[in-house]
């Protein structure tokens, strides 16, 4: 997770005052940054990994698991025990979306030798050893992608109920607020994902048939009083929250290249590395307790961050937007960035003629 700063953060009704602003600027300050390093060379390869746990109590008496809700209070104990005290420590703690998640990295970036790969598997040893020692007899620190019982009735410890009628950030029928970070930033995303989107976000996934599946499998929703879950299909699993998505977990990676042209040809070759990786280290099957049809979670989470609204998704003639965008924000590349990867490109992309015209102006790109 990004850098996370106390303050207040604005609703959307106040950001949209101010996206073109932000966005104006977004792009001057890009350009002058580009500028700045566009010729710079031999940056020594620099990388860091990220994986986030997930904090799973086990009630092997009443044969139950639950998501613990106490991710803030582990992270101050790990934080306060690590860098607070000694800015050089070997590991770093950081909040995620689930209040019952944490995030851990090594304290200083990797380099490029081959005696700095092999200490990577030491420090993931040493943050799972740290984040352990402050559990309960009845509590484990997870890895696992998606939780399979999440959204169901009871996830949590202690155990919340969902508010999908009432004042909330996601209104959501099965997750309830509880189960966010309680920093600002979390609940402000999850309502201002669904006031720009002007509804909730509907994640639906392929349930997986086999002879005892109903077909069609449909669900019905019995505290669902405003027809919320219209928006579910049949033969599949409804979700309807950001949670769903950035609350599951994974590892992520990131590299600093020598320059940029190393950096657009390594993006180009991850594009068509990850999904490969993607498909081996497949690890996602379950959803709000059902068996789906699918293996990654990588739509789930596409979805429950998509922010468009009906005219951008083509739902209605564009009125109050200028563009029908083809995807979520968070999906998929749209194009390749080396010289040598253009030649690929074939998508129509949605683009902001202004903005384009002030980029090759005075980018040069």
């Amino acid at each position: 997770m990004g850098l996370l700063s106390h303050g207040s953060p604005l609703s959307w009704e106040e950001t949209k005052k101010y996206a073109d602003h932000v966005r104006q600027h977004g792009i001057t300050q890009f350009l002058n940054i580009y500028h700045k390093v566009k010729e710079r060379q031999k940056d020594v390869l620099k990388w860091g990994d990220e994986v986030e746990y997930m904090l799973v109590a086990f009630d092997h008496e009443n044969h139950k698991v639950q998501l613990v809700l106490n991710g803030e209070e582990m992270l101050d104990v790990l934080q306060g025990r690590g860098e607070k005290i000694n800015p050089s420590h070997p590991t770093l703690w950081r909040p995620e979306y689930g209040s019952y998640m944490i995030e851990g990295t090594p304290g200083q970036p990797y380099g490029g030798t081959m005696s700095e790969f092999n200490t990577v598997e030491e420090n993931m040893s040493e943050r799972r050893q740290e984040a352990s020692s402050l559990l309960t007899d009845n509590v484990s620190i997870c890895t696992i992608t998606s939780f399979p019982r999440l959204g169901c009735l009871g996830f949590t410890l202690p155990e919340f109920q969902p508010t999908p009628v009432e004042h909330g950030a996601s209104k959501s029928l099965f997750f309830p607020d509880e189960a966010i970070n309680k920093h600002p930033r979390f609940s402000t995303l999850t309502r201002n994902i669904r006031h720009r989107r002007g509804e909730k976000v509907a994640i639906n996934v392929p349930i997986f048939k086999d002879r005892n599946t109903p077909s069609p499998f449909i669900e019905r929703f019995a505290n669902d009083p405003g027809n919320e879950a219209k928006a579910a299909l049949p033969d599949h699993i409804y979700m309807d929250a950001m949670g769903f998505g950035m609350g599951n977990c994974c590892l992520q990676v990131t590299f600093q290249a020598c320059s940029i042209s190393e950096a657009r040809y390594l993006y180009d070759q991850l594009a068509t590395i990850c999904p490969i990786v993607m498909a081996l280290s497949a690890a996602a099957p379950f959803y709000r307790g059902y068996v789906s049809d699918i293996d990654c979670r990588w739509g789930v989470i596409s979805a429950s961050v998509d922010d468009r609204t009906k005219e951008e998704r083509g739902l209605e003639p564009l009125k109050n937007d200028k563009y029908q965008i083809s995807k979520s924000r968070y999906d998929s590349i749209d194009s390749y960035l080396s010289t040598c990867g253009e030649k690929y490109n074939d998508l129509d992309l949605t683009i902001d003629k202004e903005i384009y015209s002030q980029l090759t102006r005075e980018g040069k790109f």
